[in-house]
Parts: C-alpha cells; structure tokens; sequence
C-alpha cells in the first residue's frame, strides 16, 4: 500500500517566513494535485520550542548556518523559526490538509533537532512512523515536501533504512542548496535506492 508524506509544507519555510526555501510554494498546488490520488495522506510539521538548541540566537557569537559540535554530531544553526504556536508554525494556507491522517510533530525537544519524520537528529529517538505505517500495511512512500536537502533527503533515506521504498517526487520538493547541499542530496538519495520521479509518473504509480 503507498502513502503520500509531506514534509514541513509551513509558512517559515515559504517565502517571506524566517527560513524561506526558494519557491518553496510553489509545491502547495503540485502536491494538492497529488494527494487526491492517494488513500493515504501524512504530514510532518517543524515544532520547536523557544530557544531550541538549533537556533543560532541560543548560541552567542554564532550566525544562520554555522556548523557546531553538539552531543548527537554535527549541527547546522538555523534563524529562530516555526516555533511551536506562530503562524510561521502553520501550515501554508493554500496546503489542502483535510485529508492527512497523521500529522507528526518534530524537533519538539529543546535539546535535539530533526529532520527526518522518522527519527530525531540522534539518529536513536523514533518518532512511531514506522511502526504506523506496518500497522497499516503501508510499504511505499511519496515524499514531497521542504527542504529538499534537509528534511526531505533525511526522510527519504531513514525511509529505505526501515525497509520501505522510497518515491521523491522532484518538482513537489525545493531545496536550501547551502554549499552544494542540494546536488548532494540527489546523489545520497539516488545511492541509497530512493527512486526520483515526477508527479505524473507517481499519479501512474498509485
């Protein structure tokens, strides 16, 4: 059985939010499109709380996108953003969500970032996707959504890591692209078995 997830289609992360991706709204309509071929619809929503570790305001003499060793790895410092009850929080206005079944909230936890909608930056904490989906004899997934090289590419390979496969539908993802990191996150993907299509390819897939 497929499923369609959307990763962090939310106002901070469109232009005009406090870290906007590139025409990052222009996958609202492509991914409305999309959703209406699929019996079941997941979303993933940025939730942090003030302060979180991952905002460069928590760390004095540090800037947006500097790199700092915390104790999961390697951490990039975002602009304060989607915190947790803001309107840069929600989801785009245009984003039809009336037919998401399961709305997965993360980087909830001040300490520890995340990207992937199945586990948290430690690599270690799950978020009780994958066992949801076995639960519903889901085995595919579409992943559309922001950011390509982020929350997208992590979501995608932590995907095939639990065993599923893995469709990106590349024009209903955009990407950051901070040093390259776009181009390399097809190639991960691709090496990792996550199959890139389009839109119309998925609708002949579903």
């Amino acid at each position: 059985m497929n499923a369609l997830l959307i990763v962090d289609v939310q106002n901070d992360f469109c232009p005009g939010g406090a870290l906007a991706v590139p025409e990052g709204d222009e996958v609202v309509p492509i991914i409305n499109d999309l959703s209406d071929a699929f019996g079941h619809v997941i979303q993933t929503q940025d939730w942090h709380p003030a302060g979180h570790q991952s905002f460069a305001s928590s760390h004095p003499g540090h800037d947006p996108m500097d790199e700092m060793e915390v104790e999961y790895g390697q951490q990039t410092l975002w602009p304060d953003h989607c915190i947790q009850g803001t309107e840069g929080a929600a989801f785009h206005p245009d984003l039809n969500t009336t037919r998401s079944a399961l709305i997965i909230r993360k980087g909830f936890r001040p300490e520890i970032d995340s990207y992937s909608a199945f586990f948290e930056n430690d690599n270690e904490t799950p978020t009780g996707l994958t066992g949801y989906l076995h639960e519903r004899d889901i085995d595919t997934l579409f992943v559309v959504g922001l950011a390509t090289d982020f929350c997208v590419k992590w979501s995608a390979l932590d995907g095939r890591k639990q065993g599923f496969d893995v469709y990106v539908v590349e024009e209903a993802t955009r990407g950051i692209d901070a040093n390259g990191s776009l181009a390399a996150a097809w190639e991960e993907m691709n090496d990792a078995g996550v199959q890139i299509i389009s839109a119309d390819a998925a609708k002949t897939l579903v």
